[in-house]
């Protein structure tokens, strides 16, 4: 993942933006209280998770899901797998393990949300193979796609399944930089129940916007494979703690490096000091606990 990647983290102001005033309000809406928790990283593969496995490890899915609560599943970017393939996964993990699957590229980067409903319906159809261990698809679209295909997006939140919970990603700064269009984009979320998701990453600070949509917290962090990481990490704990005072309902954050090695790392150290705080119990590997 090297988007937003930068050589020279330590010369960046990596600190988290306030939150934007609206946030407080969304999460007032829920009276629940905090309801889970789920954190993970974006693959299960031993050749990115290379220190990660033990020696002799068959399945990597298997021990991966003893080890963490979840998965940004990305490889449904790049292909539609077939329903029995995700009831297969889940057959493999745990009760209380969830998948998070990316929305393919022919959806979001190829057809750019148009005259895609059958994919969509391919695509959940597909995804509902995972049952009860589907946790909340997110649809990441291209840096270019600009707030002058609104019309295009607001068609496209009508047409996806109802039923189906699920988060955006919009990368080009112009939809939250422009606050008449933001209030617009965030109303359209808002009412359909969609999360917007914050990115964070060190080389692109202002994919930051803060601003809640749902009393879901849908996070995507990419390490810079630098000791700052942790900082920011200890950061978003700060964060989330005052959101959890709040009324936060619940809290995705998946966590992605450049070299993905140290991506177990990070997220052992993240569960760590989130359960200190909050006083949770989220299970995290055993064998990294400092």
């Amino acid at each position: 993942m090297k988007f937003g990647s930068t050589d020279h983290p330590e010369e960046l102001n990596l600190e988290l933006p306030k939150d934007d005033e609206a946030t407080a309000k969304v999460l007032a809406q829920n009276k629940t209280g905090l309801q889970d928790i789920y954190v993970g990283c974006a693959k299960w593969n031993r050749q990115d998770l290379k220190g990660f496995y033990p020696r002799g490890t068959k399945d990597e899915l298997v021990y991966y899901s003893t080890q963490f609560n979840s998965i940004e599943l990305n490889a449904t970017f790049y292909r539609i797998f077939p329903k029995n393939q995700s009831e297969k996964w889940a057959q493999k993990t745990p009760t209380d393990f969830k998948f998070f699957p990316k929305v393919p590229q022919s959806i979001s980067h190829f057809q750019r949300l148009s005259n895609c409903t059958d994919i969509v319906y391919e695509f959940c159809d597909s995804i509902a193979g995972f049952k009860e261990k589907l946790g909340m698809p997110f649809l990441q679209m291209p840096d270019n796609f600009t707030p002058k295909h609104f019309d295009r997006l607001k068609y496209f939140i009508s047409e996806w399944p109802k039923g189906v919970s699920w988060a955006l990603e919009l990368r080009h700064t112009d939809w939250y930089n422009d606050k008449s269009i933001a209030t617009k984009l965030t109303s359209l979320l808002e009412a359909n129940q969609i999360s917007s998701i914050i990115t964070d990453t060190a080389g692109r600070r202002d994919l930051l916007h803060m601003r809640l949509t749902s009393p879901t917290a849908f996070v995507r962090y990419v390490g810079a494979n630098h000791s700052s990481d942790y900082d920011r990490l200890d950061e978003w704990v700060s964060r989330i703690r005052e959101w959890n005072s709040l009324g936060l309902e619940h809290l995705y954050f998946f966590i992605h490096q450049n070299l993905e090695n140290e991506s177990p790392l990070l997220a052992t150290h993240f569960i760590q000091q989130l359960n200190e705080a909050l006083g949770t119990n989220v299970r995290g590997p055993i064998s990294l606990m400092i």
